[in-house]
């Protein structure tokens, strides 16, 4: 029997392009698809955001008083995914202003991970036996507003100059347990390709280093950055994984899905970690879509984060209960592919504590084991 082969793929297809605002109509492709032009034109004032949305009193006065603490970023292609008219867009809840940043409660902390604790060396984070966190630089194409290094993101006194660079590749070569670095900021992407294939060269000639994964959202937020050229140079040091963070569906466009496409074509693993936030992915159906479309654009849903105890983020914390429920609306309701782990970092430097739904454990007595579906059909399970 012969079969007709349909060529046709159109998955990307089904994902839209980014708009392009008023404000930069007149920019060549060139310039707009080109990732240093995106940071050069990042919005940094209020006077410049507000010829990109209508803003609120609200915002306004949350801009005033926040930005010393906390500069505002935004890319051009980030901005054009937020609705200018709706201040509870999802995409400029996460990075415009708002009054919540100004309450700092009882319970925030300045570094709600603990990461200076366990950093043996300037910019190396050593919590777990077999892997490090590798702080690279400051920068960031976008400063989120959940964001949970305010203390080091955006402020220039804690970039990683070169001094400290070569003190945290000192600390992994010596230490040989270590098998796997994550490597991270601000978003290690902002430095150039140079600069992070240096890191990528030293790293791999290490024979205990196994893997590394590069930790960024440029992604999402600046899908430019991820060059034919800077895919190719990967190519050189696999096993590369690259742990991305979308969190909600707008930010799955046709320039997300060709950045993934780049990456993945060129032999890298990528996984997401969403952050949950209260009005921007706090209900099971976004979170649903959202996951559809990363395994659509070749991502893995790897982890949801509760939403950390950082200062001045108070405001995006939900209920653990609320992630229990979005998992429980996702096990065996979706592919397993699309369910990720919920996790709590524990505050203080505890690591990542997974949490699952108590419904599917009922109970266990000798050798059984009583256990709950998806469906709350009820099944024994005995062991031999």
């Amino acid at each position: 029997m012969a079969f007709n082969i349909v060529t046709k793929n159109n998955v990307r297809d089904r994902f839209k392009s980014a708009p392009r605002p008023e404000i930069w109509k007149d920019a060549t492709d060139k310039d707009w698809n080109n990732w240093i032009w995106q940071q050069q034109k990042r919005i940094k004032s209020m006077d410049v955001l507000e010829k990109v949305l209508n803003v609120t009193e609200e915002e306004r006065n949350a801009f005033a008083q926040s930005h010393e603490q906390f500069n505002m970023g935004i890319t051009p292609y980030y901005a054009s995914l937020m609705d200018p008219n709706d201040p509870n867009c999802p995409i400029r809840l996460q990075s415009v202003p708002k009054a919540g940043e100004l309450n700092i409660t009882v319970n925030d902390l300045e570094d709600p991970l603990g990461e200076e604790k366990d950093m043996p060396v300037p910019g190396i984070t050593h919590r777990y036996p077999d892997r490090v966190l590798f702080y690279t630089t400051h920068n960031c194409p976008v400063y989120c507003r959940h964001c949970t290094r305010k203390r080091k993101v955006s402020d220039p006194s804690s970039s990683a100059a070169n001094k400290q660079l070569e003190e945290g590749l000192a600390y992994i070569e010596s230490h040989k347990e270590i098998r796997d670095v994550i490597i991270s900021g601000g978003d290690p992407l902002s430095n150039s390709d140079d600069r992070l294939e240096y890191i990528l060269s030293r790293l791999r000639a290490m024979d205990h280093i196994q893997v590394f994964r590069i930790g960024t959202r440029n992604l999402v937020t600046l899908p430019q950055r991820i060059t034919d050229e800077f895919a190719q140079m990967l190519t050189k040091y696999h096993p590369v994984f690259v742990h991305t963070h979308f969190n909600h569906p707008k930010e799955c466009t046709q320039e997300a899905f060709d950045a993934v496409a780049r990456l993945a074509n060129a032999g890298c693993v990528v996984n997401n970690q969403m952050v949950l936030l209260k009005g921007v992915n706090d209900d099971p159906k976004i979170v649903m879509e959202l996951n559809h479309k990363l395994l659509m654009m070749r991502v893995r849903p790897y982890y949801i984060f509760q939403c950390d105890m950082s200062q001045g983020i108070s405001h995006f914390r939900t209920p653990v209960e609320k992630g229990l429920e979005i998992i429980e609306a996702l096990r065996g309701w979706t592919s397993g592919m699309a369910v990720p782990h919920y996790v709590v970092d524990a505050p203080g430097g505890g690591g990542k504590i997974p949490l699952l739904p108590s419904k599917y454990l009922i109970s266990h007595e000798g050798k059984t084991w009583k256990l709950r579906n998806y469906k709350n059909q009820e099944y024994d399970y005995i062991e031999p």
